[in-house]
């Protein structure tokens, strides 16, 4: 077994036993718990919707103490400035100066919820920090913790008093996330965990060491047939015709961007990692296609009065692709010397 095996297969279990950690509050939702290592380890955003009283809050809370980072909470109100959230000079009469004060923004960490309840303005103050990673105070900018995630949330079933997100806005985020009810099961567990005793979380991880296995995870083998087959899945979402998927071309006004072709790859090599592989195969694609697509695709109001999801034509679009055969480990451990 070579060096870089060994590593991957180190690291994911490092990213097992904080896992393990977090689960130790938070039950179930190993689906939501994955995608939001995913995005940490990729330096992707997740955008999640969920009924309240789902752990959002509390999943991010206790992802932030299990790696020593930390944590901060925006809750979006129809009153909120840009300011609040990126920081603002502040005059000193003491000192005659201005000081800058940062905004919650600035954690490793970064919960925005109910996003969809600040208008436009409030919510394109984000667009440069995801991108960037930085934000531009009084013309001077400043560089925030890495590493850093944006984890925004909005609720399904209420519209009024909410704004849509701006179409830049919501294509910063790697992935889109459902959450949904725990099992019966899972509820007799969350009551009792709740009412028991509390539990106290170790720190696992640090920021730095996380840093670190995002540089690690960037080295996972993505072999070119798996980033092909990323690139016609996308494709397909802006020309169904193309690809024999004519009868769901009216469903679609607007397909995905490239930056879901990138969030695709990054996104696999990820998954690949935290499953202990150095190299990435055509299921770690596939698994990630919807949270990655479902909020790029502008719907038609044909698919609105037809009832069509876009979860639903994005797995007809699955269906008609032929899948690249799996990479042989011969393969790729040639490919890596």
């Amino acid at each position: 077994m070579n060096e870089q095996a060994r590593g991957a297969i180190d690291s994911a279990d490092l990213m097992e036993r904080l896992l393990y950690e977090v689960k130790r509050v938070v039950v179930g939702q190993d689906h939501f718990l994955e995608r939001v290592l995913v995005a940490i380890l990729a330096g992707g955003h997740l955008l999640v919707e969920g009924v309240p009283g789902l752990a959002k809050t509390l999943t991010v809370n206790t992802l932030a103490r299990t790696m020593s980072g930390s944590f901060k909470r925006i809750q979006f109100t129809p009153d909120l400035l840009p300011a609040d959230l990126v920081g603002t000079r502040m005059y000193n009469q003491g000192t005659g100066e201005f000081s800058t004060v940062r905004g919650p923004v600035f954690a490793n960490l970064l919960l925005a919820d109910e996003i969809n309840r600040a208008p436009a303005k409030v919510q394109s103050a984000l667009l440069e920090v995801m991108q960037e990673k930085q934000v531009t105070i009084a013309g001077e900018t400043y560089r925030v913790p890495a590493p850093f995630l944006v984890m925004a949330t909005q609720n399904p079933i209420e519209t009024e008093g909410t704004y849509p997100l701006p179409e830049a806005q919501v294509d910063r985020f790697m992935m889109k996330v459902l959450v949904g009810y725990p099992s019966e099961e899972e509820e007799v567990v969350i009551v009792n965990r709740v009412t028991g005793p509390r539990i106290s979380v170790s720190p696992i991880a640090t920021p730095e060491h996380l840093t670190g296995l995002q540089d690690e995870c960037r080295k996972v083998y993505v072999d070119p047939s798996l980033v092909q087959y990323a690139v016609r899945v996308v494709a397909a979402t802006r020309k169904p015709s193309g690809y024999g998927l004519e009868e769901i071309e009216r469903y679609i006004t607007f397909g995905a961007s490239p930056r879901a072709t990138i969030g695709l790859i990054e996104g696999a090599r990820a998954l690949a990692f935290l499953r202990g592989r150095n190299y990435a195969v055509p299921e770690d694609v596939i698994d990630l296609v919807p949270d990655v697509l479902r909020h790029r695709l502008s719907l038609s109001y044909e698919a609105m009065s037809d009832g069509a999801t876009a979860d639903q034509l994005i797995s007809r679009i699955l269906q008609a692709l032929p899948v690249p055969e799996r990479p042989l480990e011969a393969h790729v451990r040639a490919t890596a010397r």
